[in-house]
């Protein structure tokens, strides 16, 4: 069944209240942590570690839920686009389909000299992690 990342937490803490509203409002929802390789080079234990997702079918209705909630405050957990508030955030220099992408990107952040950013997927936004310093 193919899913849909629908918000990212630096917790699983902090995902499990958001999966319990979602549960009730009748949304099949799961919480997943993020693949070993991930949190391994870029997500550091407190940082975007914890995604939920929904099948693709349930997505928009998911998608108003969850703004809904937002403008009541409680999705203040999640991470969001500092420019337009989406929860859509991800983290582009992590690719599920490459193992040799990863480890060589990996390496690459590992010294340096490819900044570890998020991005937003709904105004394309990027954002460099907050305990990241400015050059």
């Amino acid at each position: 069944m193919n899913r849909i990342r629908v918000a990212i937490f630096n917790d699983r803490t902090a995902a499990e209240p958001v999966l319990a509203h979602l549960l009730e409002a009748g949304v099949p929802a799961e919480i997943h942590d993020e693949p070993w390789l991930a949190r391994l080079w870029f997500v550091s234990k407190l940082r975007a570690g914890v995604r939920i997702a929904v099948p693709a079918r349930h997505f928009a209705t998911t998608e108003q839920l969850l703004l809904a909630w937002n403008a009541q405050g409680g999705l203040f957990t999640a991470i969001h686009c500092p420019e337009c508030g989406s929860l859509r955030v991800d983290y582009p220099q992590f690719t599920e389909k490459s193992f040799i992408t990863n480890v060589a990107i990996g390496l690459l952040a590992g010294l340096t000299l490819v900044e570890k950013n998020y991005y937003c997927e709904h105004c394309h936004f990027m954002w460099p992690k907050p305990s990241a310093v400015p050059c």
